[in-house]
């Protein structure tokens, strides 16, 4: 009997709607399928045309309706971003370029902020699934690969960004691989063979990518891997603190555990990294070299100014909200994978002042 309610009182708003078009329609002096096409920005109008119609919906204080347009079409015209932490600056550019590219196709985002929370993810995406949103943009956390097929079982194309879950949905992200590759690479390349490395959480895939790029580093130099020179953070700036504080007592244990550089799987860890060196007197990047990930905006304005890997965060998203986009119109069609490159961005905290480029 509920739905029905919902049924009648959506029918009654589409039939509103119906009638106001064909209001805008008759004071533009034009037709009904006009007026769609300049409203949506769907097929071709004239430029005279359009600008009666806006003027006309102005008028009337006409809007599209939501509920209406959703009966016609079977479609919200809603996207839903689900990030593990809007705290950390990456994630804002790529909704930054998510939500430009849906919004200029007629799609309103909905964010949702996790926490790396299992249960308020799984909350999210029952929320999404009663809301029937067209799609989802998804940074995966923790999310089990269930509730995932959840969504695609009830018509919901999904996407992930950034981290992967094998090969069962689409993604967008870099060659995390190559990142670290090139991270290590330029501390090697400068002499340093005592890396340590503070990695992402481990079940994360990206985490393992990174970790795996600085072990082929060091192993297509020669130099052994060792473990001990290896911590787990959660890519937020307190664990990046806390784990190079527990790496400083490990060298200052004298069982030759020693380092002189620091590959740090995020930047906002690499912040943490270089707080604590600074509390123990230690000079960034004199005593110890410090590269991070990510390239967000604080990189380039700490002092000294952190040497990071740089990733295309919103292409990412303008990328990820695309394909998302494409997966509604072609539910069937193959895994699409975009893999996007890093770029090496060298500042003071790995190289001299006098040596740095920006």
């Amino acid at each position: 009997m509920w739905n029905l309610f919902h049924t009648a009182v959506a029918l009654g708003k589409w039939w509103i709607a119906i009638s106001t078009i064909y209001k805008v329609a008759q004071k533009a002096g034009v037709s009904v399928a006009t007026v769609s096409r300049a409203l949506n920005d769907s097929g071709y109008v004239s430029r005279e045309a359009k600008d009666r119609v806006l003027e006309a919906a102005r008028e009337l204080d006409y809007h599209m309706n939501v509920n209406a347009r959703s009966l016609t079409c079977g479609k919200t015209y809603t996207i839903a971003l689900v990030l593990p932490d809007i705290g950390n600056p990456f994630f804002p550019a790529v909704a930054r370029g998510a939500e430009d590219y849906a919004s200029d196709n007629g799609y309103c985002v909905i964010l949702c902020n996790t926490d790396g929370n299992l249960r308020k993810e799984s909350d999210y995406l029952k929320m999404l699934r009663s809301r029937k949103v067209d799609g989802v943009i998804f940074a995966v956390s923790v999310a089990s690969r269930s509730s995932l097929n959840a969504l695609a079982d009830d018509g919901i194309a999904v996407v992930l960004v950034d981290r992967d879950l094998g090969d069962s949905y689409d993604i967008v992200k870099t060659d995390n691989i190559a990142g670290a590759m090139l991270a290590t690479n330029h501390l090697i390349g400068l002499g340093h063979t005592r890396i340590a490395f503070i990695s992402g959480p481990m079940p994360l895939a990206t985490s393992r990518e990174r970790l795996r790029g600085y072990c082929d580093a060091l192993a297509s130099k020669g130099i052994p891997f060792d473990e001990r020179l290896v911590t787990e953070g959660d890519f937020r700036m307190e664990s990046g603190h806390r784990a190079m504080q527990a790496l400083l007592a490990n060298s200052r244990s004298g069982d030759g555990v020693e380092f002189t550089a620091v590959f740090a799987a995020n930047d906002m860890m690499a912040a943490g990294t270089m707080t604590a060196l600074e509390e123990e007197g230690l000079r960034v990047p004199a005593d110890v070299a410090v590269v991070g990930y990510d390239d967000i905006n604080i990189a380039s304005v700490m002092r000294p100014r952190l040497s990071t890997i740089a990733q295309p965060k919103y292409e990412m998203g303008w990328i990820a909200a695309e394909t998302v986009t494409r997966r509604m119109s072609e539910p069937d069609g193959p895994r699409l994978e975009e893999v996007l490159q890093p770029v090496l961005v060298v500042r003071d905290s790995t190289v001299e002042r006098r040596c740095a480029s920006v």
